[in-house]
């Protein structure tokens, strides 16, 4: 028996085939587990996102329930905010008509001095016209 070195080459490249199907296998058998997690990741990640889109609608609808509540009691707070702008614009009415009463009284009392004035020089004028007078009859009388 006598091997000759075509034998010898075929058996070195049977032995090198034969490693590297054992070590695309374990390839073959490590990709085979990955797609089995990346599967059960994704049943996991769509179980999850089913269930957070379950809540969110659940909060859409308590929001809009929210919404809808605040939203009547707008409308019946809203009689309140006019009432309140028109008592703002009385107030301020009134507060116009009470500068105008003052202003009223200041140019009263302005002429009320002025009156005073003119009366209290009559009243001087009136006592020097008696005093006047006074003399006048004196000596008229003493002339008689």
């Amino acid at each position: 028996m006598s091997i000759t070195f075509g034998q010898i080459a075929g058996f070195i490249a049977a032995i090198a085939f034969l490693i590297l199907v054992i070590y695309l296998c374990r390839v073959l058998i490590r990709l085979v587990q990955t797609l089995n997690e990346v599967n059960q990741t994704v049943e996991t990640l769509t179980k999850d996102a089913d269930s957070m889109l379950d809540q969110v609608n659940d909060l859409l609808d308590k929001t809009n329930d929210l919404v809808e509540d605040v939203n009547g009691k707008v409308k019946t707070i809203d009689p309140l905010f006019t009432a309140i702008a028109d008592l703002s614009e009385s107030v301020s009415d009134l507060n116009t008509a009470g500068q105008g009463a003052v202003r009223k009284v200041a140019t009263s009392t302005r002429t009320i001095g002025n009156v005073s004035k003119f009366s209290s020089i009559a009243t001087f004028g009136k006592k020097i016209f008696d005093k006047v007078k006074n003399r006048k009859g004196k000596t008229s009388k003493e002339e008689i």
